[in-house]
């Protein structure tokens, strides 16, 4: 994916730090990085906001911290029991240690899992990086699934969907 150097200059100061950095080393949906699924959802989150005039630079930088917590989360017998709740409030919490947020990146991340976690999203750009976390995060899954299925001889439906998306999106 190519960036805008404006995004970059927004979210510069984040993807420096050396604990987002760690980020790297968790895998995230089967086929991605949790890094590069933070990337993807803060970029997609950055332009619709962009589109709709509303504020895309909070967007982007909550989009980008909206999964920051460092264990793995695929790992049934590891990861902390109620991951999928208590995961918003993992990483709102290890966001405002490393970064100064203001309260809309906060709900952004906090509330990044709604309906799951029933604490309903105050801005419009929460509900865009909302939205925009269960796009990446299916497409994310698809492409694990088209892999996998491909190993055993089977095309589901699923490839078909990724190929509409990148055929015409």
């Amino acid at each position: 994916m190519k960036y805008s150097v404006e995004y970059l200059k927004i979210i510069d100061d984040i993807l420096k730090n050396e604990e987002v950095k760690k980020l790297r080393l968790y895998k995230h949906h089967y086929s991605y990085t949790r890094l590069e699924h933070s990337l993807s959802v803060s970029y997609y989150s950055y332009l619709i906001c962009k589109f709709l005039h509303r504020d895309y630079i909070s967007a982007a930088r909550a989009g980008l911290l909206h999964d920051l917590f460092f264990y793995d989360c695929e790992n049934k017998e590891t990861r902390p029991k109620n991951h999928i709740k208590n995961h918003p409030m993992v990483s709102l919490e290890n966001a405002n240690k490393l970064f100064s947020l203001n309260k809309k990146e906060q709900d952004i991340i906090l509330k990044h899992m709604w309906p799951i976690t029933r604490k309903t999203p105050k801005y419009i750009e929460s509900f865009v990086v909302t939205f925009v976390d269960k796009y990446c995060a299916f497409r994310e899954w698809s492409i694990f699934c088209i892999f996998k299925s491909q190993l055993f001889g089977v095309v589901p439906v699923l490839q078909v969907l990724n190929l509409y998306h990148l055929q015409y999106l």
